[in-house]
């Protein structure tokens, strides 16, 4: 676990603690800078699961009907890799000469996804 969640986590259990030991929630809460909300929100996922529930996770899932589908991130990855074609040429390209559209914006998320997003300093323009 990377630092931040872990850090996260130990405060969460120490306002825990402090409002189970003083036994005056409202207190706690303001010391700490949390609204009671949370803390009972954080109180009955910590009864209901442990520590698994007060770890940070993303607040929506990944959306990945969405995504380019993994054929044309190939020829993407291809265009970028072989011919050194920028986000716009590529999305050019894969519509004139094969029918696909594809935005430049998409082009350009799935380079970055790839690492893929800078092109190389040596290659002729």
């Amino acid at each position: 676990m990377s630092p931040q969640p872990l850090h996260d986590l130990r405060r969460k259990l120490r306002i825990l603690n402090h409002a189970k030991e003083s036994g005056n929630v409202s207190q706690t809460c303001c010391d700490f800078g949390t609204s009671r909300e949370i803390f009972y929100r954080r109180k009955r996922a910590y009864e209901k699961d442990g520590e698994a529930a007060l770890i940070n996770s993303k607040p929506c899932p990944q959306n990945l009907k969405c995504r380019t589908p993994p054929h044309i991130e190939e020829k993407i990855l291809h265009l970028r890799r072989t011919y050194h074609l920028g986000q716009r040429r590529i999305h050019w390209y894969l519509l004139h000469y094969h029918g696909i559209k594809v935005s430049s914006g998409a082009v350009s998320y799935v380079l970055k996804r790839h690492g893929l997003n800078r092109l190389p300093r040596n290659v002729r323009k």
